[in-house]
């Protein structure tokens, strides 16, 4: 079992930044990374970014790259979405994922 806890998110307006925290407690899967997706309203969730469990590879939706950087810091378990330049169409509930396991979802909005 692996227990996914997002937060961070929140209000900001266009142009802001926010970082997202996600934070694993219990088993880990060798062999899957750890995502990040978001879902808008009125649309399908979508993949964002993801990381290795190393943390050496990395890769991004394009609508969010040169913007959004994931991260992650192995001791503390937990896996970051540092997003800048947040524009309107980044509003979206983001959930972290690892393996077949999802968190809850922390909202984003972003105003204009």
């Amino acid at each position: 079992q692996v227990q996914l806890v997002e937060s961070g998110g929140g209000l900001v307006q266009t142009g802001g930044s926010l970082r997202l925290s996600c934070a694993a407690s219990g088993r880990t899967y060798s062999g899957y990374d750890m995502r990040w997706f978001r879902e808008a309203p009125g649309k399908e969730r979508a993949f964002v970014a993801r990381i290795s469990l190393s943390g050496d590879t990395t890769s991004y939706a394009g609508s969010v790259k040169g913007r959004f950087t994931i991260s992650r810091d192995n001791a503390k378990n937990t896996v970051y979405l540092q997003m800048n330049d947040l524009k309107p169409e980044d509003t979206a509930v983001y959930y972290c994922n690892h393996n077949n396991y999802w968190g809850q979802g922390t909202q984003v909005t972003v105003s204009s």
